[in-house]
């Protein structure tokens, strides 16, 4: 998203502008997405980014089908490597996102996006007056269980065998507020299609929950960007300022491989910010270069570049006499 929110505003700003995608984006893994704005009855992820696209072409923006694996910079100018071919540019905004950990649960996949969840921001408000769960065993997933009670009384922990590593505050917020933890292997599911309906543990045991949202962690795209020298925190996410700047001249990022809050909609405004921070950038460029200047003779010579002036006889104006 935050790639084809750029890159829109870009072709709307006249900049020459690829879009390199490697088909890979989180929202495929969204079938119903309803807290974008816009769509009062939900959107699947696939939709948004067919729209986005169709959209960024309207304002002359190319594509390429291809994963970039390196980039490195010489003076001004980035050169990136595919698979396919080699690119180069003189802006680089790198939009790599991040890839949420499943639960390592067999015949939990077709459950995505309808029953199991990775964000609560995005889907606790579907599973309201749900059993639910919530699956790890860190400080993340006691925070996450206590964050469900908004929406649910029926909330527990599965830890699916692993021995629980949250400190002794977590812990007493566990008993405190009465969340249940199940720390048996979970060995499989019941569901009914992409409905989850009970969660099967080692030793013939079942937790009966509707919905699961995993707390496994995330794992950060941020490779592009660390091999050109951009500061990456201790969570691997891409360090920005307010407009969306490395720490590398002419290097941005956004979406989800920066510290946002990882939602669709946020990582569209990253892309705006983003794209506006690097047409003013190379307007700025443009001024201490003289290239603007350039660009402008060219005109002069091809183009009009005067409106007409019609200049019409002033009509009379009646002396103002007082009462």
């Amino acid at each position: 998203m935050a790639g084809l929110s750029a890159a829109t505003y870009l072709g709307r700003a006249m900049r020459n502008t690829l879009l390199i995608d490697s088909g890979k984006s989180m929202a495929r893994w969204e079938p119903d997405v309803q807290n974008y704005l816009g769509f009062p009855d939900g959107v699947g992820g696939t939709e948004l980014l067919e729209r986005g696209r169709a959209q960024a072409k309207r304002y002359g923006i190319k594509f390429a089908r291809d994963k970039v694996n390196s980039a490195l910079k010489r003076g001004d100018i980035f050169y990136l490597k595919g698979e396919k071919q080699t690119y180069t540019c003189r802006r680089l905004l790198v939009c790599t996102g991040i890839f949420h950990i499943p639960p390592e649960i067999p015949e939990i996949t077709p459950c995505l996006g309808h029953s199991m969840f990775f964000c609560k921001d995005c889907d606790g408000y579907r599973v309201q007056g749900k059993a639910v769960a919530v699956y790890g065993w860190r400080n993340e997933t006691v925070r996450y269980a206590l964050g469900m009670l908004h929406y649910s009384a029926c909330v527990a922990i599965v830890t699916d065998g692993k021995r629980p590593k949250w400190d002794a505050q977590h812990a007493a917020w566990i008993k405190e507020y009465n969340i249940p933890v199940y720390q048996r292997t979970i060995i499989g599911v019941h569901r009914g299609d992409k409905n989850l309906r009970a969660l099967r543990l080692a030793g013939g045991a079942e937790v009966e929950v509707d919905a699961l949202f995993t707390t496994r962690g995330d794992i950060y795209f941020n490779k592009l960007a660390k091999g050109l020298g951009a500061k990456v925190d201790p969570e691997g996410q891409i360090v920005v300022d307010v407009d969306m700047r490395t720490t590398v001249p002419g290097l941005y990022a956004a979406g989800c491989v920066t510290p946002a809050n990882c939602q669709m909609i946020i990582a569209a405004g990253q892309g705006a910010t983003a794209a506006q921070a690097i047409n003013r950038d190379m307007f700025e460029e443009n001024l201490r270069t003289h290239s603007l200047r350039r660009f402008r003779e060219e005109q002069l010579r091809k183009k009009k570049t005067r409106p007409r002036l019609r200049i019409k006889k002033a009509a009379s104006i009646p002396e103002l006499v007082p009462a």
